[in-house]
Protein backbone atom coordinates (compact mmCIF):
# COMPACT_ATOMS: atom_id res chain seq x y z
CA UNK A 1 0.00 0.00 0.00
CA UNK A 2 1.37 3.39 -0.96
CA UNK A 3 2.06 5.94 1.74
CA UNK A 4 -0.09 8.86 1.61
CA UNK A 5 2.04 12.20 1.12
CA UNK A 6 1.10 15.06 4.05
CA UNK A 7 0.16 17.99 3.31
CA UNK A 8 2.60 21.46 4.54
CA UNK A 9 0.54 21.95 7.76
CA UNK A 10 1.98 25.11 8.19
CA UNK A 11 -0.36 26.67 5.76
CA UNK A 12 -3.55 25.08 7.38
CA UNK A 13 -2.01 26.82 10.25
CA UNK A 14 -2.00 30.20 8.59
CA UNK A 15 -5.59 30.01 7.21
CA UNK A 16 -6.61 28.54 11.05
CA UNK A 17 -4.98 31.24 12.46
CA UNK A 18 -7.42 33.98 10.85
CA UNK A 19 -10.42 33.04 12.02
CA UNK A 20 -12.14 32.12 15.47
CA UNK A 21 -11.76 28.43 16.68
CA UNK A 22 -15.44 28.06 15.96
CA UNK A 23 -17.60 25.60 14.28
CA UNK A 24 -19.10 28.55 12.75
CA UNK A 25 -16.13 29.64 10.66
CA UNK A 26 -15.99 25.97 9.30
CA UNK A 27 -17.02 26.58 5.76
CA UNK A 28 -14.93 29.81 5.51
CA UNK A 29 -12.44 27.89 6.53
CA UNK A 30 -12.43 25.10 3.77
CA UNK A 31 -12.89 27.52 1.54
CA UNK A 32 -9.57 29.04 1.98
CA UNK A 33 -8.15 25.55 2.35
CA UNK A 34 -9.43 24.55 -0.67
CA UNK A 35 -8.09 27.52 -2.45
CA UNK A 36 -4.70 27.28 -0.75
CA UNK A 37 -4.06 23.16 -2.09
CA UNK A 38 -6.69 23.21 -4.54
CA UNK A 39 -8.26 20.55 -2.59
CA UNK A 40 -9.45 19.24 0.83
CA UNK A 41 -6.05 16.78 2.23
CA UNK A 42 -7.49 14.34 4.39
CA UNK A 43 -4.57 15.42 7.25
CA UNK A 44 -5.55 19.25 6.82
CA UNK A 45 -9.26 18.11 7.38
CA UNK A 46 -8.05 15.90 10.50
CA UNK A 47 -6.18 19.26 11.58
CA UNK A 48 -9.24 21.59 11.32
CA UNK A 49 -11.30 19.47 13.14
CA UNK A 50 -9.04 19.43 16.33
CA UNK A 51 -8.80 23.15 15.67
CA UNK A 52 -12.33 23.66 16.03
CA UNK A 53 -13.09 21.14 18.29
CA UNK A 54 -15.56 19.73 15.86
CA UNK A 55 -15.99 15.92 14.81
CA UNK A 56 -13.98 15.00 11.82
CA UNK A 57 -17.27 13.55 10.48
CA UNK A 58 -19.02 16.79 10.57
CA UNK A 59 -15.54 18.14 8.54
CA UNK A 60 -16.02 15.50 6.36
CA UNK A 61 -19.93 15.83 5.89
CA UNK A 62 -19.23 19.50 5.37
CA UNK A 63 -16.61 18.80 2.44
CA UNK A 64 -18.35 16.02 0.82
CA UNK A 65 -21.80 18.40 0.30
CA UNK A 66 -20.75 20.82 -1.35
CA UNK A 67 -19.72 20.75 -5.19
CA UNK A 68 -17.43 23.11 -5.01
CA UNK A 69 -14.61 21.52 -2.50
CA UNK A 70 -13.16 18.03 -3.93
CA UNK A 71 -11.01 16.19 -1.62
CA UNK A 72 -9.14 14.32 -4.58
CA UNK A 73 -6.22 17.01 -6.00
CA UNK A 74 -7.64 19.52 -8.77
CA UNK A 75 -5.71 20.22 -11.94
CA UNK A 76 -3.92 24.06 -11.98
CA UNK A 77 -6.78 24.87 -14.53
CA UNK A 78 -10.51 23.66 -13.85
CA UNK A 79 -12.68 23.52 -17.07
CA UNK A 80 -15.90 23.49 -16.90
CA UNK A 81 -18.42 22.58 -19.62
CA UNK A 82 -21.72 23.68 -19.17
CA UNK A 83 -24.69 20.43 -19.75
CA UNK A 84 -27.65 22.14 -19.21
CA UNK A 85 -30.71 21.65 -21.66
CA UNK A 86 -29.49 25.02 -24.47
CA UNK A 87 -25.52 23.72 -23.87
CA UNK A 88 -26.45 19.93 -24.87
CA UNK A 89 -28.64 20.95 -27.78
CA UNK A 90 -26.12 23.17 -29.13
CA UNK A 91 -22.99 20.10 -28.59
CA UNK A 92 -21.73 20.96 -24.75
CA UNK A 93 -21.27 16.94 -25.25
CA UNK A 94 -18.89 17.49 -28.65
CA UNK A 95 -16.97 19.73 -26.75
CA UNK A 96 -16.64 17.30 -24.04
CA UNK A 97 -15.20 14.63 -26.40
CA UNK A 98 -12.73 16.82 -27.73
CA UNK A 99 -11.46 17.49 -24.40
CA UNK A 100 -11.17 14.24 -23.49
CA UNK A 101 -9.24 13.64 -27.16
CA UNK A 102 -6.87 16.15 -26.06
CA UNK A 103 -6.22 15.98 -22.58
CA UNK A 104 -6.72 12.01 -22.36
CA UNK A 105 -9.12 12.22 -19.35
CA UNK A 106 -13.07 12.51 -18.72
CA UNK A 107 -15.35 15.05 -16.31
CA UNK A 108 -14.51 14.84 -13.01
CA UNK A 109 -10.82 13.39 -13.97
CA UNK A 110 -7.79 15.61 -13.62
CA UNK A 111 -4.27 15.35 -15.96
CA UNK A 112 -1.68 12.77 -14.35
CA UNK A 113 0.80 16.34 -14.60
CA UNK A 114 -1.94 17.75 -12.59
CA UNK A 115 -2.62 20.80 -15.33
CA UNK A 116 -6.14 20.13 -15.94
CA UNK A 117 -9.54 19.07 -14.61
CA UNK A 118 -12.59 18.15 -16.61
CA UNK A 119 -15.72 19.25 -14.70
CA UNK A 120 -19.68 19.04 -16.13
CA UNK A 121 -21.87 21.23 -14.77
CA UNK A 122 -25.41 21.42 -14.59
CA UNK A 123 -25.94 25.42 -15.88
CA UNK A 124 -23.91 28.55 -15.56
CA UNK A 125 -26.81 31.08 -16.86
CA UNK A 126 -24.90 32.04 -20.10
CA UNK A 127 -28.53 29.85 -22.23
CA UNK A 128 -27.59 32.82 -25.16
CA UNK A 129 -24.22 31.75 -25.75
CA UNK A 130 -24.70 28.46 -25.60
CA UNK A 131 -22.65 25.79 -25.83
CA UNK A 132 -20.67 27.82 -22.93
CA UNK A 133 -17.38 26.10 -22.05
CA UNK A 134 -15.12 27.94 -18.74
CA UNK A 135 -11.27 27.67 -18.64
CA UNK A 136 -10.20 29.15 -15.27
CA UNK A 137 -12.23 32.17 -14.81
CA UNK A 138 -12.82 32.76 -18.96
CA UNK A 139 -16.28 31.76 -20.36
CA UNK A 140 -15.97 30.97 -24.25
CA UNK A 141 -19.12 31.34 -25.48
CA UNK A 142 -20.61 29.45 -29.08
CA UNK A 143 -17.48 27.04 -28.14
CA UNK A 144 -16.79 25.27 -30.72
CA UNK A 145 -14.75 21.90 -30.44
CA UNK A 146 -12.27 22.88 -33.13
CA UNK A 147 -11.28 25.61 -30.71
CA UNK A 148 -11.09 23.68 -27.88
CA UNK A 149 -6.93 23.99 -28.02
CA UNK A 150 -7.15 27.72 -28.47
CA UNK A 151 -9.19 28.01 -25.50
CA UNK A 152 -6.84 25.29 -23.26
CA UNK A 153 -3.80 27.70 -24.70
CA UNK A 154 -3.09 30.43 -22.01
CA UNK A 155 -3.25 34.07 -23.21
CA UNK A 156 -5.61 32.45 -26.12
CA UNK A 157 -7.56 35.83 -27.62
CA UNK A 158 -10.77 36.14 -27.03
CA UNK A 159 -12.06 36.37 -30.75
CA UNK A 160 -14.95 33.52 -31.34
Amino acid sequence: MAEIPRSDLSVAEEILGGYPAEEPALIQILQDVHRAYNYLPCDVLERVAEALDVPLAKVFSVSTFYKSFSLEPQGDTIVKVCTGTACHIRGAGLLVEELERQLGVGPGETTEDLSFTIKTVNCVGACAMAPVMIVADKYWGSAKPTRVKKYLAKGGDDEN
